[in-house]
């Protein structure tokens, strides 16, 4: 599953979402993958970050908590 959203304050730029299975070789964790690019280019993003599914509802939390 991949997502792509537009980047707020930019002409062109994109949050791409998706899922990545195996990304460090074989049986390491998948992770959901968030890059940014301004170019609107999201399957080359210039900027990612990579987050273990189990840290995933502490970091939404985390952002969320950034909106109060």
């Amino acid at each position: 599953m991949s997502k792509v959203i537009n980047l707020s304050g930019t002409k062109n730029g994109v949050i791409s979402v998706e899922k990545i299975d195996e990304p460090y070789g074989k049986d390491s964790a998948s992770v959901a993958s968030i890059g940014v690019n301004l170019k609107g280019d999201a399957s080359n993003p210039e900027w990612k970050v990579h987050i273990p599914f189990d840290n995933l509802d502490e970091v939404i939390k985390a952002l969320q908590s950034l909106q109060s």
